[in-house]
Parts: C-alpha cells; sequence; structure tokens
C-alpha cells in the first residue's frame, strides 16, 4: 500500500494568535489542559468507548472532541452515556483550517484515537508529527504506525480510563521522549517526501 504523509514543521500560529484564542474561547479551554479527538463522528471510530472511559477517568482536563455533525449518532451516545451532564466534554465542530487544526493539535495534553477500521489514517499520522502523547486504540493497523511512539487501550471497560489517569502523572520528561519517537516515526516513514518517492 501507499501510506498517507504528514508535514513535521511546528505550526506557523503563535499562542496568541485570534483564530486560536477565539476557538479556545468557544470550549473554554486552554493550552496542555485538553485531550483532542479528530475523527468522523460515526461508530467505528470508537467514540462510545473513548466518551465512557473519559467520563470515568479522574482527570480535570477537558476532552475537545472536532468532528463532523451525526445527530442520530449524538442522540444515541446521550441515550446511553448521558455525556452532556459532563461539562469537562465539548464537540468542537470541524476546523478545515490545516495551520489552526496542527496548532491544537501541537497544544493538546494527549491525543485520543479510535478508529477500528480502515488502516493507516490521516488523522493519526498528523496527530504522531504534533502531539506528543498518543493514546491509540489496539488494533494491528494503529499499532503498525504508532510502535514504540504512542501507548495503546482497548475496549473493555476500565482500561482507558486507568491509561488517562496513568499518563496524568508522567512527568514532563516521559511525554517529551514519547513525543520525540512520535516525530521520529514519522520523520523515518511517513513524510510526504518519502511517500512521493
Amino acid at each position: 500500500y501507499i501510506a498517507y504523509g504528514a508535514d513535521l514543521s511546528p505550526a506557523v500560529l503563535p499562542d496568541d494568535d485570534r483564530r486560536l484564542t477565539k476557538w479556545y474561547k468557544r470550549g473554554n479551554l486552554r493550552k496542555k489542559e485538553y485531550y483532542l479527538v479528530v475523527a468522523r463522528f460515526v461508530p467505528e471510530n470508537s467514540f462510545d468507548v473513548v466518551i465512557r472511559e473519559f467520563m470515568a477517568s479522574e482527570t480535570e482536563k477537558d476532552l475537545a472532541v472536532i468532528t463532523t455533525e451525526n445527530r442520530k449518532f449524538a442522540a444515541r451516545l446521550e441515550k446511553r452515556l448521558h455525556y452532556s451532564r459532563d461539562k469537562r466534554i465539548k464537540f468542537m465542530g470541524t476546523v478545515y483550517d490545516q495551520e489552526l487544526l496542527k496548532k491544537i493539535r501541537e497544544n493538546a495534553y494527549a491525543y485520543l484515537h479510535g478508529h477500528s477500521v480502515g488502516g493507516t489514517n490521516p488523522s493519526l499520522i498528523e496527530s504522531l508529527a504534533s502531539t506528543d502523547l498518543n493514546l491509540l486504540l489496539n488494533v494491528r493497523f494503529n499499532r503498525e504506525v504508532g510502535e514504540n511512539a504512542a501507548l495503546y487501550w482497548n475496549r473493555r471497560q476500565g482500561n482507558l480510563s486507568r491509561l488517562i489517569n496513568r499518563i496524568e502523572k508522567m512527568n514532563e520528561e516521559e511525554i517529551k521522549q514519547l513525543g520525540k519517537r512520535a516525530k521520529r516515526r514519522v520523520a523515518d516513514y511517513y513524510t510526504w517526501e518519502r511517500i512521493c518517492g
């Protein structure tokens, strides 16, 4: 197969850029104080598990969800999980501005990736290029992309919430090392230059 690529250059937007501060204000979010999900709002992206486990975790950080609209699926999840009662969970709509999205990824505390089908995912590779802490659903193709540059969770009750509680206690150096491994993984296998070549 031919994989997707990612751009390893840092975001050009400064932390006080109006587009970023406006986005933060809308969700009452702060740099390094949110977990991030970027995915289509469909069942195969494990939103049920991510939301259930985030709600069960002890984190005081927010969960910022960048996604498409799917009212039917949202109603089904709300009925089952009552996630609207959890003020940490923020549905932020879509972000098509690539520089803004890159900055949002860089400033996230961690990225949550729940894709369960579909192979090499652009959002995962872009996250490895920008976000230090990446928590991936433990399926073969996510592991193949992330290898030792990410941490893994499964769908069992309590698994992801325990991982979230554990990473909250990680020190800055551990997080930085994971971030370096993630960027090295992209540099070695997933740059656009390599893919095009």
